[in-house]
């Protein structure tokens, strides 16, 4: 391989596929310590990926904007395809597996890597590519990536996991002086959410501990329920709106976090905060919390997690020492 190759990484979404992205950026670096490393990622999760040192340029991409009108974006879709181009990449990685990612792997004139037909989660994704590589499903996302990205650039990925990010350093002014936990109530599904009175009796057995609860959301809805459980739980925060930084801010700071299947909880775990998922319609065992015995599922489908089971695991984590 050529001194300093440039590679692109492809992967624009979800939350939490981003961050299960993100060791193969210290893995390729470790292997290839002169590779120059730019990832495309859905302009709302742009901040991710530049939380990685070795990030060296994050390429918005807004294809769940543009498909509300691919015509009225066809301007933008052009200055997207052109940047790609532009930069000359010696290598595209696509890790995501989806006909979306793999056009957009496509774009770029260089060496266009990404799964086979049986490994991808879109097989018809492996037709744009120019070399592909067989990755078995049945393993954990962040395996899959490193695997994949082993097999196109040359190396063997050993060892756990680095996700390679730290804690942004951004005052958030209302934040309580003592000691707190987060608690993630909110998902993207119903049948992902845990009981409220499980969150108040564990909000309240936080405070008893002198731990307070903080409760961030992101929609109108998710608001009105964090005021409502901050309600019931004693000197609770409710957050104001926090952008992606911010909320790694917050995650970061924090004694510990509870959430259910939600990508800001794969935040906290890649940033190595105690944390607790809790799991009530997935199965974790592919795209659960991956980040060493710091990270802690429980759950899993129609088999939501008792109250004193999440006190257990906090307890085991050392979060009241």
């Amino acid at each position: 391989m050529q001194t300093a190759p440039k590679i692109v990484l492809i992967k624009t979404s979800s939350l939490g596929d981003v961050l299960h992205n993100l060791p193969v950026v210290t893995d390729i670096c470790k292997h290839i310590p002169d590779a120059r490393i730019d990832w495309v990622v859905e302009e709302s999760f742009a901040a991710l990926p530049a939380l990685h040192p070795k990030v060296l340029h994050v390429i918005p991409v807004a294809i769940r904007r543009w498909r509300k009108s691919w015509w009225a974006a066809r301007s933008e879709i052009q200055g997207f395809r052109q940047e790609l181009r532009e930069r000359r990449y010696d290598f595209a990685l696509d890790t995501q597996g989806l006909l979306k990612s793999a056009l957009i792997t496509h774009f770029a004139h260089t060496k266009r890597c990404g799964y086979d037909w049986n490994s991808a989660r879109e097989p018809l994704a492996s037709l744009f590519y120019d070399h592909t590589y067989s990755v078995h499903k049945d393993q954990h996302a962040v395996e899959r990536n490193r695997q994949l990205a082993a097999a196109a650039l040359g190396y063997t990925a050993l060892g756990a996991p680095d996700y390679g990010i730290r804690t942004p350093e951004i005052a958030l002014p209302w934040l309580p002086h003592s000691s707190y936990v987060v608690l993630l109530h909110a998902t993207s599904r119903d049948d992902k959410l845990w009981d409220e009175q499980n969150w108040i009796a564990l909000g309240k057995h936080l405070h008893q501990t002198g731990l307070n609860a903080v409760l961030p959301w992101g929609s109108a809805q998710e608001k009105t329920r964090s005021e409502r459980l901050c309600a019931a739980i004693p000197d609770a925060v409710c957050t104001p709106r926090l952008n992606l930084n911010e909320a790694a801010a917050l995650l970061g700071k924090a004694r510990a976090v509870v959430g259910v299947d939600t990508g800001l909880s794969h935040l906290a775990a890649a940033l190595a905060v105690p944390t607790v998922g809790i799991y009530t319609a997935t199965d974790p065992g592919l795209t659960g919390l991956y980040a060493g015995a710091r990270a802690v599922n429980l759950g899993g489908k129609s088999t939501p997690p008792s109250l004193d089971a999440v006190i257990v695991k906090l307890t085991e984590l050392g979060i009241y020492a």
